[in-house]
Protein backbone atom coordinates (compact mmCIF):
# COMPACT_ATOMS: atom_id res chain seq x y z
CA UNK A 1 0.00 0.00 0.00
CA UNK A 2 1.34 3.63 -0.94
CA UNK A 3 2.07 5.95 1.58
CA UNK A 4 -0.78 8.36 0.22
CA UNK A 5 -2.98 5.33 0.58
CA UNK A 6 -1.90 4.75 3.71
CA UNK A 7 -2.72 8.35 4.86
CA UNK A 8 -6.50 7.92 3.68
CA UNK A 9 -7.04 4.61 5.40
CA UNK A 10 -5.30 5.96 8.60
CA UNK A 11 -7.61 9.71 8.26
CA UNK A 12 -10.82 7.17 7.48
CA UNK A 13 -10.01 4.77 10.74
CA UNK A 14 -8.04 7.15 13.36
CA UNK A 15 -10.60 10.54 12.39
CA UNK A 16 -13.89 8.89 13.42
CA UNK A 17 -14.39 12.35 14.65
CA UNK A 18 -14.21 14.02 11.74
CA UNK A 19 -16.61 11.45 9.68
CA UNK A 20 -19.19 11.88 12.22
CA UNK A 21 -19.41 15.70 11.99
CA UNK A 22 -20.05 15.20 8.58
CA UNK A 23 -22.77 11.97 8.52
CA UNK A 24 -25.71 13.98 7.84
CA UNK A 25 -24.52 15.52 4.84
CA UNK A 26 -23.08 12.07 3.31
CA UNK A 27 -26.99 10.63 3.83
CA UNK A 28 -27.72 13.19 0.78
CA UNK A 29 -26.78 12.69 -3.19
CA UNK A 30 -23.62 13.44 -4.01
CA UNK A 31 -22.97 15.95 -6.48
CA UNK A 32 -21.18 14.15 -9.56
CA UNK A 33 -17.19 14.66 -9.52
CA UNK A 34 -14.96 15.53 -12.57
CA UNK A 35 -11.73 14.26 -12.20
CA UNK A 36 -9.30 16.79 -13.65
CA UNK A 37 -6.49 15.37 -15.49
CA UNK A 38 -3.02 16.33 -13.57
CA UNK A 39 -0.46 18.42 -15.46
CA UNK A 40 3.34 18.01 -15.25
CA UNK A 41 4.18 21.70 -14.72
CA UNK A 42 7.88 21.43 -14.28
CA UNK A 43 10.72 19.13 -14.48
CA UNK A 44 14.21 19.32 -13.12
CA UNK A 45 17.36 17.77 -12.39
CA UNK A 46 16.80 18.01 -8.73
CA UNK A 47 13.57 18.33 -6.75
CA UNK A 48 13.70 19.83 -3.23
CA UNK A 49 10.65 19.68 -1.26
CA UNK A 50 10.57 21.75 1.96
CA UNK A 51 12.24 25.01 2.02
CA UNK A 52 12.90 25.36 5.57
CA UNK A 53 16.63 25.98 6.56
CA UNK A 54 17.88 22.04 5.29
CA UNK A 55 16.00 22.95 2.15
CA UNK A 56 18.00 25.89 1.19
CA UNK A 57 21.02 23.85 2.11
CA UNK A 58 20.55 21.31 -0.20
CA UNK A 59 19.03 23.98 -2.97
CA UNK A 60 22.08 25.88 -3.04
CA UNK A 61 24.21 23.11 -2.81
CA UNK A 62 22.33 21.31 -5.75
CA UNK A 63 22.16 24.33 -7.78
CA UNK A 64 25.99 25.48 -7.43
CA UNK A 65 27.57 21.98 -8.09
CA UNK A 66 25.55 22.56 -11.51
CA UNK A 67 22.46 20.92 -11.33
CA UNK A 68 19.21 22.49 -12.39
CA UNK A 69 17.52 22.74 -9.14
CA UNK A 70 14.17 23.21 -8.13
CA UNK A 71 12.67 24.28 -4.58
CA UNK A 72 9.13 24.70 -3.87
CA UNK A 73 7.82 25.30 -0.30
CA UNK A 74 4.03 25.02 0.60
CA UNK A 75 4.07 28.65 2.46
CA UNK A 76 4.69 32.07 0.97
CA UNK A 77 8.30 32.64 2.15
CA UNK A 78 11.31 30.59 2.90
CA UNK A 79 13.16 29.60 6.24
CA UNK A 80 10.45 27.06 7.91
CA UNK A 81 11.11 27.10 11.60
CA UNK A 82 13.85 29.97 11.27
CA UNK A 83 11.75 32.28 9.72
CA UNK A 84 7.91 32.25 11.21
CA UNK A 85 9.54 31.30 14.72
CA UNK A 86 9.82 35.36 14.68
CA UNK A 87 12.87 36.24 15.96
CA UNK A 88 14.38 32.82 18.05
CA UNK A 89 17.95 32.28 17.31
CA UNK A 90 19.26 30.20 14.61
CA UNK A 91 21.59 27.51 16.87
CA UNK A 92 24.82 25.77 15.66
CA UNK A 93 25.91 27.88 12.91
CA UNK A 94 29.13 28.67 14.28
CA UNK A 95 30.04 26.12 16.66
CA UNK A 96 32.72 27.76 18.98
CA UNK A 97 33.19 31.01 17.37
CA UNK A 98 34.12 28.67 13.95
CA UNK A 99 32.77 29.16 10.41
CA UNK A 100 31.35 25.91 9.58
CA UNK A 101 31.11 25.84 5.82
CA UNK A 102 30.09 27.64 2.90
CA UNK A 103 26.07 27.59 3.14
CA UNK A 104 26.58 28.42 6.90
CA UNK A 105 29.20 31.63 5.41
CA UNK A 106 26.70 32.53 2.53
CA UNK A 107 23.42 33.16 4.86
CA UNK A 108 25.41 35.28 6.92
CA UNK A 109 26.81 37.11 4.46
CA UNK A 110 23.46 37.98 2.76
CA UNK A 111 22.21 38.55 6.35
CA UNK A 112 24.83 41.27 7.22
CA UNK A 113 24.79 43.18 3.95
CA UNK A 114 21.70 44.61 5.31
CA UNK A 115 23.63 45.90 8.29
CA UNK A 116 22.84 45.47 11.70
CA UNK A 117 18.96 45.39 11.85
CA UNK A 118 19.26 41.89 10.07
CA UNK A 119 21.45 39.68 12.33
CA UNK A 120 24.04 39.85 15.51
CA UNK A 121 25.75 36.50 16.22
CA UNK A 122 26.40 35.21 19.74
CA UNK A 123 28.49 32.30 20.87
CA UNK A 124 27.30 29.99 17.65
CA UNK A 125 23.63 31.54 17.18
CA UNK A 126 22.65 34.00 14.88
CA UNK A 127 19.54 35.91 15.78
CA UNK A 128 18.29 37.10 13.31
CA UNK A 129 14.90 39.71 12.36
CA UNK A 130 12.60 37.07 10.21
CA UNK A 131 11.85 39.47 7.59
CA UNK A 132 15.43 40.27 6.77
CA UNK A 133 15.89 36.63 6.82
CA UNK A 134 13.34 35.79 4.44
CA UNK A 135 14.66 37.93 1.70
CA UNK A 136 18.52 37.17 2.70
CA UNK A 137 17.27 33.13 1.73
CA UNK A 138 15.95 34.33 -1.48
CA UNK A 139 19.41 35.90 -1.79
CA UNK A 140 21.07 32.83 -1.48
CA UNK A 141 19.02 31.20 -4.06
CA UNK A 142 19.06 33.82 -6.73
CA UNK A 143 23.15 33.85 -6.64
CA UNK A 144 23.23 29.83 -6.87
CA UNK A 145 20.72 30.13 -9.89
CA UNK A 146 17.88 27.59 -7.92
CA UNK A 147 14.79 28.46 -9.36
CA UNK A 148 11.78 28.47 -6.81
CA UNK A 149 8.14 27.84 -6.08
CA UNK A 150 6.45 28.98 -2.95
CA UNK A 151 2.25 27.92 -2.51
CA UNK A 152 2.46 24.12 -3.89
CA UNK A 153 2.08 21.53 -1.49
CA UNK A 154 3.24 18.23 -1.89
CA UNK A 155 0.57 15.50 -1.55
CA UNK A 156 1.80 12.48 -3.24
CA UNK A 157 5.00 10.76 -4.63
CA UNK A 158 5.48 10.13 -8.12
CA UNK A 159 6.91 6.06 -8.61
CA UNK A 160 7.85 4.03 -11.32
CA UNK A 161 8.85 0.92 -9.74
CA UNK A 162 10.61 1.29 -6.54
CA UNK A 163 12.21 4.50 -7.66
CA UNK A 164 10.58 8.48 -6.90
CA UNK A 165 10.00 10.51 -10.05
CA UNK A 166 9.04 13.26 -8.72
CA UNK A 167 6.01 14.33 -6.51
CA UNK A 168 2.11 15.55 -6.88
CA UNK A 169 1.72 19.34 -5.54
CA UNK A 170 -1.72 20.92 -4.37
CA UNK A 171 -1.89 24.18 -6.37
CA UNK A 172 -4.87 26.85 -7.06
CA UNK A 173 -4.71 25.30 -10.68
CA UNK A 174 -5.57 22.08 -8.78
CA UNK A 175 -3.05 18.58 -8.77
CA UNK A 176 0.09 19.16 -10.47
CA UNK A 177 2.84 16.87 -11.16
CA UNK A 178 6.79 18.02 -10.74
CA UNK A 179 9.28 15.48 -12.31
CA UNK A 180 13.12 15.20 -11.26
CA UNK A 181 15.81 12.83 -11.71
CA UNK A 182 16.27 13.21 -7.91
CA UNK A 183 14.09 14.04 -5.07
CA UNK A 184 15.54 15.57 -1.62
CA UNK A 185 12.79 15.21 1.56
CA UNK A 186 13.43 18.23 3.74
CA UNK A 187 9.91 18.74 4.77
CA UNK A 188 10.77 17.56 8.18
CA UNK A 189 8.11 14.88 8.42
CA UNK A 190 9.61 12.84 5.98
CA UNK A 191 6.12 13.47 3.71
CA UNK A 192 8.14 12.27 0.62
CA UNK A 193 9.15 9.14 2.20
CA UNK A 194 6.36 8.54 3.63
CA UNK A 195 4.24 9.12 0.27
CA UNK A 196 6.55 6.61 -1.40
CA UNK A 197 6.34 3.76 0.49
CA UNK A 198 9.36 4.09 2.37
CA UNK A 199 9.73 2.87 5.68
CA UNK A 200 9.11 5.69 8.47
CA UNK A 201 9.87 6.04 12.20
CA UNK A 202 7.71 7.74 14.69
CA UNK A 203 7.66 7.53 18.91
CA UNK A 204 4.03 8.19 19.32
CA UNK A 205 4.21 8.14 23.04
CA UNK A 206 6.62 10.13 23.20
CA UNK A 207 7.37 12.96 20.86
CA UNK A 208 8.84 16.39 21.96
CA UNK A 209 6.62 19.01 22.43
CA UNK A 210 5.32 21.54 19.71
CA UNK A 211 5.94 25.36 20.97
CA UNK A 212 3.88 28.60 19.32
CA UNK A 213 6.57 31.27 19.68
CA UNK A 214 5.61 34.67 20.29
CA UNK A 215 6.54 38.54 19.97
CA UNK A 216 6.27 40.80 23.07
CA UNK A 217 6.92 44.46 22.80
CA UNK A 218 6.88 47.85 25.11
CA UNK A 219 9.53 46.09 27.39
CA UNK A 220 12.49 47.76 28.18
CA UNK A 221 14.25 45.32 30.44
CA UNK A 222 13.13 41.63 31.92
CA UNK A 223 14.44 39.63 35.01
CA UNK A 224 14.66 36.02 34.78
CA UNK A 225 13.91 35.46 38.27
CA UNK A 226 10.27 37.27 37.75
CA UNK A 227 9.07 35.20 34.65
CA UNK A 228 10.50 32.28 37.02
CA UNK A 229 7.54 33.67 39.35
CA UNK A 230 5.70 34.15 36.54
CA UNK A 231 5.49 30.37 35.28
CA UNK A 232 5.45 29.12 38.20
CA UNK A 233 1.84 30.98 39.64
CA UNK A 234 0.35 30.86 36.53
CA UNK A 235 0.08 27.67 36.41
CA UNK A 236 -3.31 26.87 37.89
CA UNK A 237 -4.57 30.00 37.20
CA UNK A 238 -4.56 29.58 33.58
CA UNK A 239 -5.79 26.36 31.99
CA UNK A 240 -3.29 26.15 28.96
CA UNK A 241 0.13 27.79 30.29
CA UNK A 242 3.37 25.49 30.25
CA UNK A 243 5.26 25.51 33.62
CA UNK A 244 7.95 26.74 33.25
CA UNK A 245 12.33 24.76 32.56
CA UNK A 246 15.50 25.89 33.97
CA UNK A 247 16.11 29.01 35.71
CA UNK A 248 14.15 31.60 33.23
CA UNK A 249 10.96 30.10 33.21
CA UNK A 250 10.32 30.70 30.06
CA UNK A 251 12.80 32.21 27.84
CA UNK A 252 12.59 35.47 26.93
CA UNK A 253 15.74 36.68 24.43
CA UNK A 254 15.61 40.18 22.61
CA UNK A 255 15.12 39.78 18.28
CA UNK A 256 18.33 40.96 16.62
CA UNK A 257 18.69 44.72 17.30
CA UNK A 258 14.68 45.45 18.07
CA UNK A 259 12.48 46.22 20.87
CA UNK A 260 10.32 43.00 20.09
CA UNK A 261 11.57 39.88 22.07
CA UNK A 262 10.49 36.46 21.52
CA UNK A 263 9.07 34.18 24.57
CA UNK A 264 10.45 30.39 24.10
CA UNK A 265 8.95 27.83 26.51
CA UNK A 266 7.23 24.02 26.59
CA UNK A 267 4.50 24.78 24.42
CA UNK A 268 2.41 21.38 24.27
CA UNK A 269 4.30 19.43 26.73
CA UNK A 270 1.64 19.78 29.63
CA UNK A 271 -1.19 19.44 27.33
CA UNK A 272 -0.54 16.26 25.59
CA UNK A 273 1.67 13.89 22.91
CA UNK A 274 0.52 15.37 19.97
CA UNK A 275 1.55 13.63 16.46
CA UNK A 276 1.42 16.13 13.50
CA UNK A 277 1.29 14.01 10.87
CA UNK A 278 -1.89 12.55 12.20
CA UNK A 279 -4.34 15.73 11.38
CA UNK A 280 -6.88 15.78 13.96
CA UNK A 281 -3.98 15.89 16.36
CA UNK A 282 -1.78 18.08 14.46
CA UNK A 283 -4.78 20.58 14.66
CA UNK A 284 -5.67 19.94 18.33
CA UNK A 285 -1.93 20.99 18.85
CA UNK A 286 -2.03 24.14 16.91
CA UNK A 287 -5.31 25.61 18.48
CA UNK A 288 -4.34 24.58 22.28
CA UNK A 289 -1.48 26.51 21.52
CA UNK A 290 -3.28 29.86 19.96
CA UNK A 291 -5.05 29.89 23.53
CA UNK A 292 -1.98 29.19 25.33
CA UNK A 293 -0.03 32.61 23.90
CA UNK A 294 -2.97 34.75 25.14
CA UNK A 295 -2.81 33.10 28.25
CA UNK A 296 1.12 33.34 28.98
CA UNK A 297 0.61 36.75 27.50
CA UNK A 298 -1.87 38.07 29.43
CA UNK A 299 0.34 36.30 33.12
CA UNK A 300 3.07 37.96 32.17
CA UNK A 301 0.94 41.32 32.15
CA UNK A 302 -1.29 40.62 35.24
CA UNK A 303 1.51 38.50 37.83
CA UNK A 304 4.53 40.11 36.04
CA UNK A 305 6.83 43.36 37.83
CA UNK A 306 8.04 46.72 36.05
CA UNK A 307 8.42 46.64 32.49
CA UNK A 308 6.17 43.09 32.18
CA UNK A 309 3.04 44.45 33.41
CA UNK A 310 3.38 46.86 30.20
CA UNK A 311 3.95 43.77 27.92
CA UNK A 312 1.76 43.67 24.43
CA UNK A 313 1.99 41.30 22.53
CA UNK A 314 2.94 41.62 18.98
CA UNK A 315 2.79 38.71 16.88
CA UNK A 316 2.64 34.60 16.90
CA UNK A 317 4.83 32.19 14.37
CA UNK A 318 2.76 31.24 11.78
CA UNK A 319 2.29 27.82 12.93
CA UNK A 320 3.48 25.99 15.78
CA UNK A 321 7.50 24.28 15.58
CA UNK A 322 7.80 20.80 15.24
CA UNK A 323 10.53 19.72 17.06
CA UNK A 324 9.97 16.09 16.17
CA UNK A 325 7.61 13.77 14.15
CA UNK A 326 8.35 11.54 11.39
CA UNK A 327 11.61 9.87 10.22
CA UNK A 328 12.79 8.16 7.31
CA UNK A 329 14.14 4.76 7.86
CA UNK A 330 17.80 5.09 6.58
CA UNK A 331 20.29 2.15 5.88
CA UNK A 332 22.05 3.79 8.87
CA UNK A 333 20.09 4.86 12.14
CA UNK A 334 21.67 6.99 14.34
CA UNK A 335 21.47 6.29 17.79
CA UNK A 336 21.87 8.31 21.32
CA UNK A 337 25.33 6.12 21.72
CA UNK A 338 26.62 7.59 18.58
CA UNK A 339 25.76 11.54 19.94
CA UNK A 340 26.86 11.05 23.63
CA UNK A 341 29.90 9.09 22.53
CA UNK A 342 31.30 11.43 19.46
CA UNK A 343 31.09 8.33 16.92
CA UNK A 344 32.75 8.69 13.54
CA UNK A 345 32.04 7.08 10.30
CA UNK A 346 34.05 6.45 7.25
CA UNK A 347 31.41 7.38 5.23
CA UNK A 348 30.46 10.67 6.85
CA UNK A 349 29.05 13.22 5.25
CA UNK A 350 28.34 15.71 8.01
CA UNK A 351 28.36 16.64 11.81
CA UNK A 352 26.07 17.71 14.47
CA UNK A 353 26.80 20.08 17.70
CA UNK A 354 25.40 21.19 20.57
CA UNK A 355 22.93 19.44 23.25
CA UNK A 356 20.82 16.24 22.85
CA UNK A 357 17.60 18.30 24.11
CA UNK A 358 14.46 16.40 24.28
CA UNK A 359 12.15 19.54 24.15
CA UNK A 360 11.70 21.19 27.68
CA UNK A 361 11.24 17.10 28.88
CA UNK A 362 15.70 15.98 28.76
CA UNK A 363 19.25 17.96 28.46
CA UNK A 364 21.75 15.76 28.33
CA UNK A 365 26.07 16.79 27.32
CA UNK A 366 26.91 14.99 23.97
CA UNK A 367 30.16 15.32 21.73
CA UNK A 368 30.05 16.16 18.52
CA UNK A 369 28.88 13.06 16.09
CA UNK A 370 28.94 12.43 12.57
CA UNK A 371 26.57 11.57 10.05
CA UNK A 372 26.78 8.96 7.78
CA UNK A 373 25.84 9.21 4.22
CA UNK A 374 23.53 5.91 4.84
CA UNK A 375 21.81 7.89 7.64
CA UNK A 376 20.11 10.06 4.85
CA UNK A 377 19.33 7.37 2.44
CA UNK A 378 15.83 5.40 2.74
CA UNK A 379 16.76 1.52 3.34
CA UNK A 380 14.90 0.87 0.03
CA UNK A 381 13.27 3.26 -2.12
CA UNK A 382 15.42 4.90 -4.73
CA UNK A 383 15.69 8.32 -6.10
CA UNK A 384 15.03 10.18 -2.65
CA UNK A 385 17.39 11.22 -0.41
CA UNK A 386 16.29 13.36 2.78
CA UNK A 387 18.03 16.02 5.41
CA UNK A 388 17.04 18.43 8.22
CA UNK A 389 15.12 16.61 11.44
CA UNK A 390 13.54 13.57 8.89
CA UNK A 391 17.05 11.86 8.60
CA UNK A 392 17.29 8.21 10.02
CA UNK A 393 17.45 8.40 13.59
CA UNK A 394 16.02 7.28 17.18
CA UNK A 395 13.67 9.49 18.81
CA UNK A 396 16.71 10.26 21.35
CA UNK A 397 19.15 11.04 18.19
CA UNK A 398 16.88 13.42 16.70
CA UNK A 399 16.96 15.52 19.47
CA UNK A 400 20.68 15.90 19.11
CA UNK A 401 20.32 17.21 15.30
CA UNK A 402 17.18 19.06 15.14
CA UNK A 403 19.43 22.66 15.54
CA UNK A 404 19.25 24.12 12.46
CA UNK A 405 23.04 24.78 12.20
CA UNK A 406 23.15 20.47 12.26
CA UNK A 407 19.99 20.96 9.76
CA UNK A 408 21.43 23.10 7.21
CA UNK A 409 24.73 20.88 7.50
CA UNK A 410 22.84 17.39 6.04
CA UNK A 411 21.09 19.39 3.35
CA UNK A 412 24.13 20.59 2.04
CA UNK A 413 25.50 16.92 1.83
CA UNK A 414 21.80 15.77 -0.04
CA UNK A 415 22.49 18.98 -2.77
CA UNK A 416 25.70 17.44 -3.42
CA UNK A 417 24.81 13.95 -3.86
CA UNK A 418 21.50 14.45 -5.79
CA UNK A 419 23.22 16.67 -8.25
CA UNK A 420 25.94 14.44 -8.69
CA UNK A 421 23.50 11.44 -9.17
CA UNK A 422 21.28 13.38 -11.96
CA UNK A 423 24.39 14.26 -13.79
CA UNK A 424 25.78 10.55 -13.74
CA UNK A 425 22.23 9.20 -14.24
CA UNK A 426 22.24 6.76 -11.34
CA UNK A 427 20.49 6.27 -8.07
CA UNK A 428 22.23 8.67 -5.11
CA UNK A 429 22.97 4.71 -2.95
CA UNK A 430 25.62 4.43 -5.80
CA UNK A 431 27.36 7.52 -5.80
CA UNK A 432 30.95 7.20 -4.30
CA UNK A 433 30.94 8.93 -0.92
CA UNK A 434 34.58 10.25 -1.40
CA UNK A 435 32.95 12.19 -4.23
CA UNK A 436 30.93 14.43 -1.93
CA UNK A 437 33.11 14.54 0.72
CA UNK A 438 35.46 16.22 -1.76
CA UNK A 439 32.88 18.95 -2.47
CA UNK A 440 32.50 19.22 1.38
CA UNK A 441 35.98 19.74 1.31
CA UNK A 442 36.07 22.46 -1.38
CA UNK A 443 32.88 24.04 0.89
CA UNK A 444 35.30 24.51 3.44
CA UNK A 445 33.58 21.84 5.55
CA UNK A 446 36.00 20.17 8.15
CA UNK A 447 35.14 16.88 7.98
CA UNK A 448 37.38 15.62 10.64
CA UNK A 449 35.24 16.79 13.24
CA UNK A 450 33.82 14.58 15.40
CA UNK A 451 34.58 12.76 19.15
CA UNK A 452 34.91 16.44 20.89
CA UNK A 453 33.32 17.37 24.40
CA UNK A 454 32.23 20.50 23.83
CA UNK A 455 31.79 23.55 26.32
CA UNK A 456 28.58 24.24 28.47
CA UNK A 457 28.20 27.51 26.07
CA UNK A 458 27.05 24.97 23.37
CA UNK A 459 23.74 24.16 25.71
CA UNK A 460 21.35 26.29 23.55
Amino acid sequence: MSGRRRFLAMLGTGAAGLAAMTASSCAQTAPAVTTRRRQNIMSADVLVVGGGVAGIGAAVAAAKSGADTLLIENYGFFGGVASWSIGMCMNQMRPGGVPRGYIHELLFEKLSKYGDQAVRVSTHQFFCNVEYLKVAFLDMLDEAGCRYLVHLRAVDALMEGGRVTGVVVATKSGLAEIRAKVVIDCTGDADIAFFSGADTMTETGKISPQTLQLNLANVEQADPEDLKAIASKAVGMYPHVPAGWGSDGWGMRQVSNCHHYYLNHAGTRDLGNFDVTDPVQFSRAECLSRRQVVEMTEAIRKLGTGDLRNAEIVNAATQIGVRESRRVKGLYVITEKDALEGRRFDDAIAWRSGYMDIGFTRVSEMRIHQVPYRSILPEKVDGLLTAGRCISATHEAASAGKSMGNCIATGHAAGIAAALAAKDGVMPRDIAVKRIRDVLVADRVDLNRGGEQQSKGMAM
